[in-house]
């Protein structure tokens, strides 16, 4: 009997899902393909009818809200409309935020994932290199001058959001990480001219909102 329409797209889905928690929580080496597998309620022997290697699956994974409709985490207590106006300081206050820092499995790629892709093949870095180029693109579009080329602000504002992310993933001492968050947010909101808006409360509780979105083009999702 033949499967009905849209099995093999959902099933793909399931597989990138199961190794993006893996993977942010464990790392790409220490996840096997059957823990993957098995993590989407599947068997070992049905991935190479989808994916060529774990490599591959691996680009798949790189995706986040900034490239991927279809990306399904939703940080409690944070919105970001990507059609608003304001979305460069409402992407800022999301990335840096507690939630997104507390919800490990649902990280974005870039912040648990760039030791290996430094480690990993040219398919892998263009992928990472897509989704932070998408990150530095609305960010650029909602800046203001202040002074500096938008593009260079946007790039500057976008690396200091994720690295700023991994160092406070780092620390042992909670209140060290959110103080570190709670300044790399100040300091990217005045890089882009952010920092005299309205804030965002992270206390309400609404779903992450993923409007707006530019479609995904030759990262495998």
């Amino acid at each position: 009997m033949p499967y009905p329409a849209g099995h093999r797209t959902e099933v793909k889905a399931r597989i990138v899902q199961s190794a993006r928690r893996l993977f942010n929580r464990r790392g790409f080496d220490d996840v096997s393909i059957t823990q993957i597998m098995a993590g989407a309620g599947l068997t070992h022997g049905g991935f190479y009818s989808y994916f060529k290697s774990k490599s591959d699956l691996y680009a798949a994974v790189l995706g986040c809200f900034f490239t991927d409709p279809n990306w399904k985490s939703c940080w409690e207590g944070v919105e970001v409309d990507l059609s608003s106006t304001d979305v460069g300081s409402q992407v800022v206050r999301a990335y840096l935020s507690r939630q997104h820092f507390e919800d490990v499995e649902n990280s974005c790629p870039m912040v648990a994932l760039p030791s290996d892709v430094s480690r990993s093949g040219a398919r892998a870095k263009r992928a990472f290199e897509t989704v932070f180029q998408a990150m530095v693109s609305i960010l650029e579009r909602s800046s203001f001058e202040n002074g500096r080329p938008r593009h260079i602000t946007a790039q500057a504002t976008a690396a200091l959001c994720v690295g700023g992310m991994v160092v406070a993933r780092a620390m042992v001492n909670r209140a060290i990480a959110d103080e570190l968050r709670d300044a790399c947010m100040a300091v990217a909101l005045k890089l882009g001219g952010w920092d005299k808006q309205s804030k965002t409360r992270n206390g309400k509780s609404k779903r992450l909102l993923l409007t707006g979105l530019p479609s995904q083009r030759g990262v495998g999702l």
